[in-house]
């Protein structure tokens, strides 16, 4: 599996969660299909919310991937990578089409990241986070930290502080 940045983790577990929320429960998918035609709308006229999760919202259901390894290494650097390259590696025809070339054409850094987010979302098991919970933090940590200054033990200054006794 390949890890991908920390961001692009999120943003794909973000827009996992606004789908469920749109489609509510029981699911609704005619209050879906208006959240998304009303994106795709705003976006094809060159508007629409610069934000990551609504463009790959907006992408998710009418996107193809033709690279997935491609977007897998793109995934790697959430801020930089060429937006060509990753465009390249994504289409949307018919139904769209339009709308991801006004968003790659109008907003190319954010379509980039929207891009691969709704790749990762699609692909989950390709792709793995890195695991930062307590527990793999606290792996091979015995809890005896070691000075810098290899004595193991306070200075005389840091100690005379605590001194209750001391002339100070």
């Amino acid at each position: 599996m390949t890890r991908v940045h920390p961001e692009f983790a999120y943003q794909s577990r973000e827009l996992g969660g606004q789908i469920d929320g749109i489609l509510g429960d029981p699911p609704n998918r005619k209050n879906y299909d208006m959240m998304v035609d009303a994106l795709v709308g705003e976006y094809t006229d060159g508007g629409g919310i610069e934000d990551v999760n609504m463009m790959s919202f907006a992408l998710v259901d009418r996107i193809t991937f033709s690279n997935p390894k491609g977007l897998l290494r793109e995934a790697f650097d959430y801020e930089g990578g060429d937006p060509a390259k990753v465009f390249a590696m994504a289409a949307v025809e018919g139904e769209g089409a339009a709308m991801y070339a006004a968003m790659t054409g109008n907003h190319p850094e954010l379509a980039r990241q929207a891009i691969i987010t709704a790749f990762l979302f699609k692909h989950p098991r390709m792709w793995e986070e890195e695991d930062n919970s307590f527990d793999k933090l606290g792996e091979n940590d015995d809890g005896d930290d070691v000075d810098d200054d290899g004595d193991g033990g306070a200075t005389d200054d840091f100690a005379q502080m605590f001194d209750q006794d001391g002339d100070q």
